[in-house]
């Protein structure tokens, strides 16, 4: 007996998306992605700072690009989210994002300076 899709994402609970976890390595290797979490999202948009500043590569293509205004965005999405979220985060996604904020904000001032 087959189950019809849910009617959209909401139709969708928590618990069916929650498998077990998985390590990044050993999910790399399988093709499975790992598990999304808040500290997992905000180091993604981080390092898509760190794309557009220049110090990591496109994953794309492999090219090293400086795109100030894209890095700017990004950084002030997420003090936007550090904003929005203030008093709902566990102690440790609070610090991860305090932390790349204040990585990121410094390394934006030292590249910004240097064009």
């Amino acid at each position: 007996m087959s189950q019809r899709p849910p009617a959209s994402a909401t139709d969708v609970e928590s618990s069916d998306l929650d498998g077990p976890e998985v390590e990044a390595g050993e999910a790399a290797a399988s093709g499975e992605l790992p598990r999304i979490d808040f500290s997992t999202f905000v180091l993604s948009l981080s390092h898509s700072v760190l794309v557009h500043l220049g110090d990591a590569p496109n994953p794309v293509d492999g090219t090293t690009d400086l795109n100030l205004p894209m890095a700017r965005q990004t950084v002030d999405l997420l003090g936007l989210l550090e904003q929005k979220t203030r008093g709902n985060l566990n102690g440790e996604e609070e610090r991860v994002l305090q932390q790349v904020l204040y990585d990121l904000r410094l390394r934006y001032v030292e590249v910004s300076r240097r064009k």
